[in-house]
Protein backbone atom coordinates (compact mmCIF):
# COMPACT_ATOMS: atom_id res chain seq x y z
CA UNK A 1 0.00 0.00 0.00
CA UNK A 2 1.11 3.53 -0.72
CA UNK A 3 1.44 6.04 2.07
CA UNK A 4 -1.06 8.88 2.11
CA UNK A 5 1.80 11.32 1.66
CA UNK A 6 2.87 9.55 -1.53
CA UNK A 7 -0.71 9.51 -2.83
CA UNK A 8 -1.11 13.23 -2.16
CA UNK A 9 2.20 14.14 -3.83
CA UNK A 10 1.68 12.02 -6.95
CA UNK A 11 -1.92 13.18 -7.37
CA UNK A 12 -0.77 16.80 -7.07
CA UNK A 13 1.50 16.30 -10.10
CA UNK A 14 -1.39 15.22 -12.38
CA UNK A 15 -2.23 18.79 -13.54
CA UNK A 16 1.43 19.36 -14.44
CA UNK A 17 1.47 16.13 -16.45
CA UNK A 18 -1.74 17.14 -18.23
CA UNK A 19 -0.22 20.50 -19.14
CA UNK A 20 2.95 18.86 -20.46
CA UNK A 21 1.12 16.26 -22.55
CA UNK A 22 2.92 13.67 -24.71
CA UNK A 23 6.06 15.82 -24.57
CA UNK A 24 6.68 13.94 -21.32
CA UNK A 25 6.68 10.51 -22.94
CA UNK A 26 8.58 11.73 -26.01
CA UNK A 27 11.39 12.82 -23.69
CA UNK A 28 11.14 9.50 -21.83
CA UNK A 29 11.45 7.34 -24.94
CA UNK A 30 14.30 9.40 -26.37
CA UNK A 31 16.14 9.17 -23.06
CA UNK A 32 15.57 5.44 -22.63
CA UNK A 33 16.51 4.49 -26.20
CA UNK A 34 19.70 6.53 -26.01
CA UNK A 35 20.80 4.53 -22.96
CA UNK A 36 19.30 1.18 -24.00
CA UNK A 37 19.15 0.92 -27.80
CA UNK A 38 18.58 -2.82 -27.44
CA UNK A 39 15.01 -2.03 -26.40
CA UNK A 40 14.32 -0.96 -29.97
CA UNK A 41 14.08 -4.71 -30.62
CA UNK A 42 10.92 -4.75 -28.49
CA UNK A 43 9.07 -1.48 -29.09
CA UNK A 44 7.09 -0.85 -32.27
CA UNK A 45 9.09 2.02 -33.76
CA UNK A 46 6.38 2.73 -36.33
CA UNK A 47 4.07 3.66 -33.46
CA UNK A 48 6.92 5.72 -32.02
CA UNK A 49 7.29 7.68 -35.25
CA UNK A 50 3.54 8.24 -35.56
CA UNK A 51 3.28 9.38 -31.93
CA UNK A 52 0.61 6.77 -31.13
CA UNK A 53 2.75 4.90 -28.58
CA UNK A 54 3.86 8.12 -26.90
CA UNK A 55 0.27 9.26 -26.60
CA UNK A 56 -0.78 5.87 -25.19
CA UNK A 57 1.98 5.89 -22.59
CA UNK A 58 1.18 9.47 -21.61
CA UNK A 59 -2.48 8.55 -21.10
CA UNK A 60 -1.40 5.63 -18.92
CA UNK A 61 1.00 7.72 -16.81
CA UNK A 62 -1.50 10.55 -16.42
CA UNK A 63 -4.31 8.10 -15.63
CA UNK A 64 -2.19 6.52 -12.90
CA UNK A 65 -1.39 9.88 -11.32
CA UNK A 66 -4.97 11.14 -11.52
CA UNK A 67 -6.47 7.93 -10.07
CA UNK A 68 -3.77 6.89 -7.63
CA UNK A 69 -6.26 7.17 -4.79
CA UNK A 70 -8.70 4.84 -6.59
CA UNK A 71 -6.61 2.28 -8.45
CA UNK A 72 -9.54 -0.11 -8.99
CA UNK A 73 -10.70 2.02 -11.93
CA UNK A 74 -7.41 1.21 -13.67
CA UNK A 75 -7.71 -2.59 -13.44
CA UNK A 76 -9.17 -3.06 -16.97
CA UNK A 77 -6.31 -0.99 -18.39
CA UNK A 78 -3.78 -2.97 -16.36
CA UNK A 79 -5.11 -6.24 -17.79
CA UNK A 80 -5.03 -4.95 -21.37
CA UNK A 81 -1.42 -3.75 -21.02
CA UNK A 82 -0.29 -6.89 -19.16
CA UNK A 83 -1.65 -9.10 -21.94
CA UNK A 84 0.18 -7.00 -24.52
CA UNK A 85 3.39 -7.09 -22.49
CA UNK A 86 3.17 -10.88 -22.23
CA UNK A 87 3.09 -11.04 -26.02
CA UNK A 88 6.30 -8.96 -26.03
CA UNK A 89 7.90 -11.24 -23.38
CA UNK A 90 8.53 -8.25 -21.10
CA UNK A 91 10.73 -8.99 -18.05
CA UNK A 92 11.06 -7.60 -14.53
CA UNK A 93 14.51 -6.23 -15.44
CA UNK A 94 12.95 -4.11 -18.17
CA UNK A 95 10.54 -2.59 -15.66
CA UNK A 96 13.56 -1.41 -13.67
CA UNK A 97 14.94 0.31 -16.77
CA UNK A 98 11.61 2.00 -17.48
CA UNK A 99 11.40 3.20 -13.88
CA UNK A 100 14.90 4.68 -14.00
CA UNK A 101 14.13 6.71 -17.11
CA UNK A 102 10.64 7.74 -16.03
CA UNK A 103 12.09 9.28 -12.87
CA UNK A 104 14.94 10.79 -14.88
CA UNK A 105 12.42 12.36 -17.24
CA UNK A 106 10.35 13.85 -14.42
CA UNK A 107 13.52 15.26 -12.86
CA UNK A 108 14.86 16.73 -16.10
CA UNK A 109 11.58 18.27 -17.25
CA UNK A 110 10.28 19.59 -13.94
CA UNK A 111 13.10 19.52 -11.34
CA UNK A 112 10.39 18.90 -8.71
CA UNK A 113 12.65 18.09 -5.79
CA UNK A 114 13.54 14.88 -4.00
CA UNK A 115 10.23 14.48 -2.19
CA UNK A 116 8.33 14.28 -5.48
CA UNK A 117 10.90 11.92 -7.01
CA UNK A 118 10.72 9.68 -3.96
CA UNK A 119 6.92 9.62 -4.12
CA UNK A 120 6.95 8.70 -7.81
CA UNK A 121 9.58 6.02 -7.15
CA UNK A 122 7.32 4.47 -4.51
CA UNK A 123 4.25 4.73 -6.75
CA UNK A 124 6.05 3.27 -9.76
CA UNK A 125 7.41 0.46 -7.60
CA UNK A 126 3.88 -0.56 -6.64
CA UNK A 127 2.60 -0.33 -10.23
CA UNK A 128 5.50 -2.30 -11.68
CA UNK A 129 4.98 -5.03 -9.08
CA UNK A 130 1.31 -5.30 -10.11
CA UNK A 131 2.33 -5.68 -13.76
CA UNK A 132 5.22 -8.07 -13.09
CA UNK A 133 3.01 -10.34 -10.96
CA UNK A 134 0.14 -10.34 -13.47
CA UNK A 135 2.45 -10.97 -16.43
CA UNK A 136 4.20 -13.81 -14.61
CA UNK A 137 0.77 -15.34 -14.01
CA UNK A 138 -0.01 -15.06 -17.74
CA UNK A 139 3.34 -16.70 -18.62
CA UNK A 140 2.59 -19.55 -16.23
CA UNK A 141 -0.96 -19.97 -17.56
CA UNK A 142 0.31 -20.10 -21.15
CA UNK A 143 3.06 -22.55 -20.25
CA UNK A 144 0.71 -24.87 -18.35
CA UNK A 145 -1.74 -25.32 -21.23
CA UNK A 146 -1.59 -28.40 -23.41
CA UNK A 147 0.60 -27.28 -26.31
CA UNK A 148 1.56 -24.12 -24.40
CA UNK A 149 4.94 -22.44 -23.95
CA UNK A 150 6.74 -19.49 -22.39
CA UNK A 151 8.59 -16.90 -24.45
CA UNK A 152 8.80 -17.69 -28.16
CA UNK A 153 8.53 -20.91 -30.13
CA UNK A 154 9.57 -21.73 -33.69
CA UNK A 155 6.82 -22.14 -36.29
CA UNK A 156 6.86 -22.77 -40.03
CA UNK A 157 4.64 -20.97 -42.53
CA UNK A 158 2.70 -23.85 -44.11
CA UNK A 159 0.11 -21.89 -46.09
CA UNK A 160 0.01 -18.39 -47.56
CA UNK A 161 -3.32 -17.49 -49.16
CA UNK A 162 -4.60 -14.17 -50.57
CA UNK A 163 -8.07 -13.40 -49.23
CA UNK A 164 -8.56 -10.09 -51.09
CA UNK A 165 -6.49 -7.51 -52.94
CA UNK A 166 -5.04 -6.28 -49.64
CA UNK A 167 -5.45 -9.11 -47.09
CA UNK A 168 -3.49 -12.37 -47.04
CA UNK A 169 -3.77 -15.27 -44.60
CA UNK A 170 -0.74 -16.99 -43.07
CA UNK A 171 -1.04 -20.42 -41.42
CA UNK A 172 1.75 -21.45 -39.03
CA UNK A 173 2.58 -24.92 -37.68
CA UNK A 174 5.13 -25.59 -34.90
CA UNK A 175 8.39 -27.15 -36.08
CA UNK A 176 8.53 -29.45 -33.03
CA UNK A 177 5.43 -31.38 -34.25
CA UNK A 178 3.73 -30.83 -30.88
CA UNK A 179 0.20 -29.46 -30.35
CA UNK A 180 -0.44 -25.74 -30.03
CA UNK A 181 -2.28 -24.12 -27.16
CA UNK A 182 -5.93 -23.26 -27.55
CA UNK A 183 -7.06 -19.64 -27.27
CA UNK A 184 -10.15 -17.55 -26.77
CA UNK A 185 -11.62 -16.42 -30.13
CA UNK A 186 -10.65 -12.76 -30.49
CA UNK A 187 -7.14 -13.08 -29.02
CA UNK A 188 -3.90 -12.45 -30.91
CA UNK A 189 -0.43 -13.95 -31.26
CA UNK A 190 2.89 -12.12 -31.25
CA UNK A 191 5.17 -12.68 -34.25
CA UNK A 192 8.91 -11.93 -33.94
CA UNK A 193 10.74 -11.17 -37.19
CA UNK A 194 14.36 -10.46 -38.07
CA UNK A 195 15.29 -9.56 -41.63
CA UNK A 196 18.29 -8.00 -43.30
CA UNK A 197 16.09 -5.08 -44.34
CA UNK A 198 15.13 -4.32 -40.71
CA UNK A 199 17.19 -2.05 -38.50
CA UNK A 200 15.86 -3.91 -35.45
CA UNK A 201 13.86 -6.98 -34.59
CA UNK A 202 10.20 -6.29 -35.26
CA UNK A 203 7.39 -7.67 -33.07
CA UNK A 204 3.74 -7.38 -34.01
CA UNK A 205 0.49 -8.74 -32.68
CA UNK A 206 -2.09 -10.08 -35.13
CA UNK A 207 -5.53 -11.41 -34.27
CA UNK A 208 -6.04 -15.10 -34.84
CA UNK A 209 -8.54 -15.30 -37.69
CA UNK A 210 -9.90 -18.82 -37.28
CA UNK A 211 -11.35 -21.12 -34.66
CA UNK A 212 -8.83 -23.03 -32.50
CA UNK A 213 -7.84 -26.42 -33.93
CA UNK A 214 -4.94 -27.50 -31.68
CA UNK A 215 -2.53 -27.84 -34.63
CA UNK A 216 -2.00 -24.49 -36.38
CA UNK A 217 -2.53 -20.75 -36.02
CA UNK A 218 -3.92 -18.53 -38.75
CA UNK A 219 -3.53 -14.77 -39.02
CA UNK A 220 -4.86 -12.60 -41.83
CA UNK A 221 -2.87 -9.43 -42.45
CA UNK A 222 -3.66 -6.29 -44.42
CA UNK A 223 -0.81 -4.93 -46.51
CA UNK A 224 -0.20 -1.34 -45.41
CA UNK A 225 1.63 0.97 -47.82
CA UNK A 226 4.00 2.16 -45.08
CA UNK A 227 3.83 -1.00 -42.97
CA UNK A 228 7.31 -2.40 -42.39
CA UNK A 229 6.10 -5.78 -41.15
CA UNK A 230 2.93 -6.17 -43.20
CA UNK A 231 4.86 -5.43 -46.40
CA UNK A 232 7.53 -7.96 -45.41
CA UNK A 233 4.92 -10.64 -44.71
CA UNK A 234 3.14 -10.07 -48.01
CA UNK A 235 6.22 -9.71 -50.20
CA UNK A 236 8.97 -11.78 -48.60
CA UNK A 237 7.67 -14.41 -46.17
CA UNK A 238 7.07 -17.63 -48.08
CA UNK A 239 5.81 -21.11 -47.31
CA UNK A 240 8.56 -23.06 -45.57
CA UNK A 241 10.02 -20.00 -43.84
CA UNK A 242 10.44 -20.08 -40.05
CA UNK A 243 9.28 -17.47 -37.54
CA UNK A 244 9.13 -17.13 -33.77
CA UNK A 245 5.69 -16.81 -32.15
CA UNK A 246 4.61 -15.86 -28.65
CA UNK A 247 1.63 -17.67 -27.15
CA UNK A 248 -1.90 -16.29 -27.69
CA UNK A 249 -2.78 -13.32 -25.49
CA UNK A 250 -5.31 -10.52 -25.25
CA UNK A 251 -8.24 -9.37 -23.14
CA UNK A 252 -10.65 -8.98 -26.08
CA UNK A 253 -12.43 -12.26 -26.73
CA UNK A 254 -15.88 -13.79 -27.02
CA UNK A 255 -17.42 -14.23 -23.58
CA UNK A 256 -21.19 -14.28 -24.10
CA UNK A 257 -23.52 -17.03 -22.94
CA UNK A 258 -24.85 -19.36 -25.64
CA UNK A 259 -28.35 -17.93 -25.11
CA UNK A 260 -27.22 -14.31 -25.60
CA UNK A 261 -27.86 -12.65 -29.00
CA UNK A 262 -24.60 -11.24 -30.40
CA UNK A 263 -23.54 -8.93 -33.19
CA UNK A 264 -20.06 -9.18 -34.72
CA UNK A 265 -19.29 -5.84 -36.36
CA UNK A 266 -16.16 -5.03 -38.37
CA UNK A 267 -14.58 -2.95 -41.09
CA UNK A 268 -11.68 -3.98 -43.31
CA UNK A 269 -9.15 -6.23 -41.64
CA UNK A 270 -10.98 -5.70 -38.37
CA UNK A 271 -12.98 -8.77 -39.32
CA UNK A 272 -10.14 -11.07 -38.21
CA UNK A 273 -11.08 -11.46 -34.51
CA UNK A 274 -14.77 -11.45 -35.51
CA UNK A 275 -14.14 -14.36 -37.89
CA UNK A 276 -12.49 -16.38 -35.13
CA UNK A 277 -15.58 -15.75 -33.01
CA UNK A 278 -18.00 -16.65 -35.80
CA UNK A 279 -16.21 -19.89 -36.68
CA UNK A 280 -16.08 -20.86 -32.99
CA UNK A 281 -19.76 -20.31 -32.16
CA UNK A 282 -21.63 -20.91 -35.42
CA UNK A 283 -22.61 -24.51 -34.59
CA UNK A 284 -23.50 -24.25 -30.90
CA UNK A 285 -24.81 -20.74 -30.25
CA UNK A 286 -28.48 -20.84 -29.28
CA UNK A 287 -29.33 -17.20 -30.03
CA UNK A 288 -29.13 -14.98 -33.14
CA UNK A 289 -25.67 -14.13 -34.50
CA UNK A 290 -25.54 -10.97 -36.62
CA UNK A 291 -22.50 -10.53 -38.88
CA UNK A 292 -22.11 -6.87 -39.93
CA UNK A 293 -19.14 -5.98 -42.10
CA UNK A 294 -18.02 -2.88 -44.03
CA UNK A 295 -15.45 -2.92 -46.84
CA UNK A 296 -14.30 -0.45 -49.45
CA UNK A 297 -15.44 -2.69 -52.30
CA UNK A 298 -15.58 -6.33 -53.37
CA UNK A 299 -11.86 -6.43 -54.20
CA UNK A 300 -10.96 -5.54 -50.61
CA UNK A 301 -13.65 -7.74 -49.05
CA UNK A 302 -11.92 -10.74 -47.47
CA UNK A 303 -13.68 -14.01 -46.58
CA UNK A 304 -16.89 -12.85 -48.23
CA UNK A 305 -17.88 -16.22 -49.73
CA UNK A 306 -16.76 -18.06 -46.58
CA UNK A 307 -19.01 -15.97 -44.31
CA UNK A 308 -21.88 -16.18 -46.82
CA UNK A 309 -21.65 -19.97 -46.72
CA UNK A 310 -21.74 -19.96 -42.92
CA UNK A 311 -24.79 -17.67 -42.96
CA UNK A 312 -26.52 -19.97 -45.46
CA UNK A 313 -25.84 -23.18 -43.57
CA UNK A 314 -25.64 -22.31 -39.86
CA UNK A 315 -28.94 -21.78 -38.10
CA UNK A 316 -29.38 -18.34 -36.56
CA UNK A 317 -26.53 -16.62 -38.45
CA UNK A 318 -27.34 -13.58 -40.60
CA UNK A 319 -24.87 -11.58 -42.69
CA UNK A 320 -25.10 -7.91 -43.69
CA UNK A 321 -22.36 -6.28 -45.79
CA UNK A 322 -21.75 -2.65 -46.75
CA UNK A 323 -19.49 -1.47 -49.62
CA UNK A 324 -18.48 2.17 -49.37
CA UNK A 325 -17.92 2.34 -53.14
CA UNK A 326 -19.36 -0.79 -54.80
CA UNK A 327 -17.56 -0.24 -58.13
CA UNK A 328 -19.77 -2.63 -60.03
CA UNK A 329 -20.21 -5.34 -57.40
CA UNK A 330 -23.24 -5.30 -55.16
CA UNK A 331 -23.43 -5.73 -51.40
CA UNK A 332 -26.42 -5.64 -49.07
CA UNK A 333 -25.95 -1.90 -48.56
CA UNK A 334 -23.94 0.95 -50.05
CA UNK A 335 -22.01 3.64 -48.16
CA UNK A 336 -20.97 3.69 -44.52
CA UNK A 337 -22.27 1.11 -42.05
CA UNK A 338 -25.70 2.28 -40.94
CA UNK A 339 -27.29 0.38 -38.07
CA UNK A 340 -30.73 1.90 -38.76
CA UNK A 341 -30.95 -0.54 -41.70
CA UNK A 342 -31.32 -3.31 -39.11
CA UNK A 343 -33.80 -1.70 -36.74
CA UNK A 344 -36.28 -4.55 -36.94
CA UNK A 345 -33.69 -7.33 -37.16
CA UNK A 346 -31.67 -6.68 -33.99
CA UNK A 347 -32.85 -6.72 -30.38
CA UNK A 348 -30.73 -3.72 -29.38
CA UNK A 349 -31.31 -3.89 -25.63
CA UNK A 350 -30.53 -7.60 -25.27
CA UNK A 351 -27.69 -8.09 -27.75
CA UNK A 352 -23.98 -8.01 -26.96
CA UNK A 353 -21.90 -6.17 -29.56
CA UNK A 354 -18.31 -7.00 -30.48
CA UNK A 355 -16.61 -4.69 -32.96
CA UNK A 356 -13.23 -4.03 -34.49
CA UNK A 357 -11.85 -1.79 -37.23
CA UNK A 358 -10.26 1.64 -37.69
CA UNK A 359 -10.78 3.91 -34.69
CA UNK A 360 -13.00 6.29 -36.69
CA UNK A 361 -15.21 3.39 -37.73
CA UNK A 362 -15.52 2.12 -34.15
CA UNK A 363 -16.41 5.61 -32.93
CA UNK A 364 -19.07 5.70 -35.65
CA UNK A 365 -20.45 2.34 -34.48
CA UNK A 366 -20.33 3.24 -30.78
CA UNK A 367 -22.18 6.51 -31.41
CA UNK A 368 -24.97 4.71 -33.26
CA UNK A 369 -25.26 2.05 -30.57
CA UNK A 370 -25.48 4.64 -27.80
CA UNK A 371 -28.20 6.46 -29.73
CA UNK A 372 -30.17 3.20 -29.73
CA UNK A 373 -29.88 2.95 -25.96
CA UNK A 374 -27.21 0.27 -25.92
CA UNK A 375 -25.24 0.38 -22.67
CA UNK A 376 -21.46 0.42 -22.50
CA UNK A 377 -21.54 -2.96 -20.76
CA UNK A 378 -23.01 -4.44 -23.97
CA UNK A 379 -20.13 -3.13 -26.10
CA UNK A 380 -16.72 -4.81 -26.47
CA UNK A 381 -14.10 -3.63 -28.94
CA UNK A 382 -10.46 -4.01 -29.95
CA UNK A 383 -8.03 -1.40 -31.27
CA UNK A 384 -5.19 -2.59 -33.48
CA UNK A 385 -2.23 -0.78 -31.91
CA UNK A 386 -2.31 1.43 -28.79
CA UNK A 387 -5.70 1.38 -27.10
CA UNK A 388 -8.13 4.29 -27.36
CA UNK A 389 -11.33 4.89 -25.43
CA UNK A 390 -14.25 5.39 -27.82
Amino acid sequence: MLSQNTIDIVKSTAPLLAETGPKLTAHFYDRMFSHHPELKDIFNLTHQDSGRQREALFNAVYGYAANIDNLEVLLPVVEKIAQKHASFSITAEQYAIVGEHLLGTIDELFAPGQAVLDAWAEAYGLLSTVFIDREEAIYQENEAKTGGWRGTREFELVEKKPESDVITSFVFMPTDDQPVATYQPGQYIGIYLKADSFDNQEIRQYSLSGAPNGETYRISVKREDLGTVSSYLHQHLNEGDKVQLAAPSGDFFFRSEATQPVALISAGVGLTPMLAMLESIKDNHQAPIHWLHAAENHRQHAFGSHVAEIANTAEGVSSHVWYREPQGATADFEGFLDLSKLDTAVDWQNTTFYFCGPVGFMQHVAKQLKEKGVSESQMHYECFGPHKVL
